[in-house]
């Protein structure tokens, strides 16, 4: 009875390139989870801050309703506009003295500060060289 040699080249080889892509996709999957929990952080801490922010408008109105709070000047149409800040966000109220010791929100807007940079690095200028 002769038996078959059996050949494991191909079956190693088939094994070896399995075992490499299932490394790699653990290894995908691992930086991937990772950035999500880095995005769903930062995206938590803006929550936070804008949230703060919208509880300084309302304790902000409750001071002002309760005659704790100056109220700011008008301006020529009449209306009178505070800005809060915050952890990097602004939030403009514009108010309307109703005249019977309330106040009209007319406007209620939150955005986020930021600096544009003066000058960007690494533009192409237009041109190839000296001119001569």
């Amino acid at each position: 009875m002769n038996k078959a040699p059996v050949r494991l080249g191909p079956l190693a080889l088939l094994l070896t390139v399995i075992s490499i892509c299932l490394a790699i996709l653990a290894i995908l999957t691992f930086t991937t989870a990772r950035a999500d929990l880095r995005l769903a952080e930062k995206y938590a801490e803006t929550v936070q801050a804008r949230y703060a922010l919208e509880q300084d408008g309302q304790e902000y109105l409750c001071r002002l309703s309760a005659g704790t709070e100056a109220a700011p000047e008008p301006d020529e149409d009449g209306m009178r506009r505070v800005e809060l800040e915050r952890d990097g966000f602004l939030l403009r109220i514009a108010l309307l003295d109703d005249g019977q010791g309330g106040w009209t929100v007319l406007s209620w807007s939150q955005e986020k500060l930021w600096k544009q940079k003066e000058t960007i690095d690494n533009l192409w200028s237009g041109s190839f060289g000296k001119e001569g």
